[in-house]
């Protein structure tokens, strides 16, 4: 099936006046609505906005952009992309970059004189139309430049200062020529002349500039590479001080490059400018062209093109090793699988080796201290072996040559999510999916549409239902979970109906002491109460298959002000979106323990949880304290995404918020001396939680284990 895709999406024009974009795609697209994405650059944010069609053009667009909402959106530095976001005929979200055509865009800067910053669009080297934030810049760009076959270089640009006041005064501009690669460079400087280009109105900001390079060999000692750059001289009129500013190293974003060889005082010498590969500095080289350096730079030339000849070709032929290495790897995991088993021998695995915890880990450590005569291994991602080696655990690094034999030797498997699909498992192995939390969301194959990268919904319940047929057995937090796994997973083998066993330890070690000795390991107060806030990830929500994003969309500045000094905040992102914050803002006040090695310690030291759509509040329910829900999104996230297994919005055990206004007020609320519960959380706790008394890890030990011993 062919993809509606644009083939182009132009930037046609920029009214400054407004702020008003118009950009037109060609008629391949057939889309009822077009949102322009400014797409935060740093954090990867999107900020939507509609945009209107132009009713006498054909496929062209206008959108308004509020000048406000970009500076947030990047904090008042940084720096923005943009697309046309889209919807083709079978409902996908597509969207296409805005190219700008290497228009001179940037003299459509604006300054806004509240915030202090400027709006400088730009043209990127892939010629995508972008947007800077900024306080101050000098701006300098060659547009056209002639070397002459008699040495005379002739450049044409534009080239202006902004500053974060806008009250500097430029009274002189001059190029630089600043040699490269130099430990003491030689700077020579050259005047230039106002001029007004066909695209640059304002004869303040183009500039014109003839060089005799012919004149600058002969006169200096060569030879000698350089780059340019713009030096703006003047004086600041409110305090008389005189400024000099110097541009970034000139860009010029046309591939074109050109090169004379002239007769010189010092005989025959070649003088090449182009710009760079990568980064298109212009870039100026001059140097002797006798004979011996003719030589030596065909040598070189012929060299530098078998070099890269060699490297393409060793590009292709490592893809070609790796695609080869990596089917040799699948089909030795299914000849080592044949190999005899290893008894009693166990690996562990939490959410793709990423972690030491949930029911895994409950499991491990209650065979570690109750059945020593097995053998216990983790499984663990190369990245995240820290806490293994720091706990002194037996760990095999994921994908490992070592792995590859345990794994297919082992006599059992103890896994908490899916393992990747080609991964078959022997027959002597005995497969305990462990899974990770009690189900609200719909899954797998009661998922209407899935919303989440690489993937499509008939692809991705067929992929779930081969691995679940791997399992022989399942463990089920309760009747109501048993029920919905099997016909989810299409799961027809052992389910054990025991409680999770990562919930022993709210039961048996919710005391006074534990909690203290986890606070001061995680190195928060001991005199405030702790909130957790743990939402869920949003399946539609990504950069692309494997990279996940998450909007923190509860307003810490407001939480920290309201109730700071008498709350901390703890941060729990799912494992599929945990990004680094930037919590600096909210030093003392908010931590981030999204990469924390097992969330029930968490939830022991917290007073209170916020979540949304996250499975945490039914475990977080064995422990009897508040719950509040965040749920700004609710109706696009119940109606679209995937839907609830039972009436979320009236048995949820705590009230459903959608600003951080209420959440602070029932915050409030559970401080008041007659707080109880609410009538609902005893049903719910007998629903989901009354399996859950400190001994679901044993029950599922004697049922998978014992047996065999």
């Amino acid at each position: 099936m062919v993809k509606e895709v644009p083939k182009r999406c132009n930037l046609i024009n920029l009214k400054m006046k407004d702020w008003q974009y118009e950009f037109a795609l060609d008629n391949s697209l057939s889309a009822e609505e077009i949102n322009l994405l400014a797409v935060n650059r740093k954090t990867k944010e999107e900020l939507s906005i509609p945009c209107e069609k132009i009713e006498s053009e054909k496929e062209q667009y206008r959108v308004a952009i509020n000048l406000d909402e970009i500076a947030d959106h990047v904090s008042d530095k940084g720096c923005l992309d943009f697309y046309a976001a889209y919807k083709n005929s079978e409902g996908n979200l597509l969207r296409k970059r805005i190219k700008a055509e290497h228009q001179p865009i940037e003299l459509s800067w604006e300054w806004d004189e509240r915030k202090g910053v400027f709006f400088l669009p730009y043209t990127t080297k892939k010629g995508n139309f972008s947007l800077k934030v900024l306080q101050k810049k000098a701006v300098a760009e060659i547009s056209d430049f002639h070397l002459s076959p008699e040495g005379l270089l002739t450049i044409k640009g534009f080239a202006f200062l902004l500053h974060e006041d806008a009250t500097l005064s430029v009274q002189k501009r001059r190029l630089i020529l600043k040699e490269v690669k130099q430990a003491e460079a030689r700077v020579f400087e050259y005047p230039l002349e106002d001029f007004k280009q066909k695209d640059i109105p304002d004869e303040n900001v183009g500039f014109f500039v003839k060089i005799d390079i012919k004149k600058l060999y002969e006169e200096n000692i060569m030879p000698a590479l350089f780059q340019f750059h713009i030096e703006f001289i003047g004086e600041d009129p409110e305090t008389g001080e005189p400024f000099m500013r110097r541009s970034k190293a000139i860009q010029f974003k046309n591939h074109s490059n050109q090169f004379t060889i002239l007769q010189t005082n010092k005989g025959l010498a070649r003088f090449y400018i182009y710009p760079r590969k990568k980064k298109r500095h212009m870039r100026l080289r001059m140097n002797d062209y006798s004979l011996k350096t003719r030589a030596v730079y065909f040598v070189k030339g012929k060299r530098n093109k078998l070099v890269s000849f060699f490297r393409k070709k060793k590009k292709k032929v490592k893809k070609k090793i790796d695609k080869g290495l990596k089917k040799a790897y699948h089909f030795m995991f299914g000849l080592a699988g044949h190999l005899p088993v290893k008894r009693k021998s166990v690996i562990f695995e939490s959410f793709a080796g990423k972690q030491y915890s949930c029911n895994p880990r409950a499991i491990y450590e209650y065979m570690q201290k109750n059945l020593p005569d097995y053998h216990l291994y983790w499984s663990v991602n190369a990245d995240y072996t820290d806490i293994f080696e720091e706990k002194g655990i037996h760990y095999i690094r994921r994908f490992s040559m070592k792995w590859l034999f345990a794994m297919a030797r082992a006599e059992y498997w103890v896994v908490n999510s899916r393992l990747p699909l080609w991964i078959p498992k022997p027959k002597h192995t005995t497969y305990l999916q462990t899974w990770h939390g009690t189900p609200l969301k719909r899954l797998a194959v009661d998922m209407e549409e899935v919303h989440m990268p690489g993937t499509n919904t008939e692809k991705y319940k067929q992929n779930f239902t081969s691995e679940a047929a791997k399992w022989d057995y399942l463990i089920s937090p309760n009747a109501y979970s048993t029920e919905i796994f099997a016909r989810a997973f299409q799961f027809n083998k052992t389910m054990i109906e025991s409680g999770y066993p990562r919930n022993d330890f709210l039961h048996t070690d919710n005391n006074p002491d534990t909690m203290r000795a986890l606070k001061e390991k995680m190195q928060i107060p001991f005199d405030k109460k702790v909130m957790i806030y743990a939402p869920t990830w949003r399946d539609d929500q990504f950069y692309k298959k494997g990279k996940y994003k998450f909007d923190l969309d509860l307003d810490l500045d407001m939480l920290k002000e309201e109730i700071g000094d008498e709350y901390v905040i703890i941060l729990r992102m799912h494992y599929l979106v945990a990004e680094n914050f930037d919590l600096e803002p909210y030093k003392g006040f908010a931590y981030d323990f999204s990469s924390y090695e097992d969330i029930r310690e968490l939830y022991m030291v917290s007073d209170l949880l916020i979540t949304d759509y996250s499975s945490v509040f039914f475990d977080f329910a064995n422990l009897k304290r508040p719950m509040i829900f965040y749920v700004p999104d609710i109706e696009t996230y119940r109606d679209k995404l995937r839907g609830f297994y039972f009436d979320f919005e009236n048995e949820a055990p705590g009230p459903l918020v959608k600003t951080t206004d209420e959440v602070i007020e029932k915050i409030r609320e559970t401080e008041a001396p007659e707080y109880h519960l609410p009538q609902i959380f005893a049903p719910f706790y007998e629903k989901f939680c009354y399996l859950e008394t400190g001994q679901s890890t044993e029950k599922v030990v004697k049922e998978v284990f014992n047996d065999k011993v």
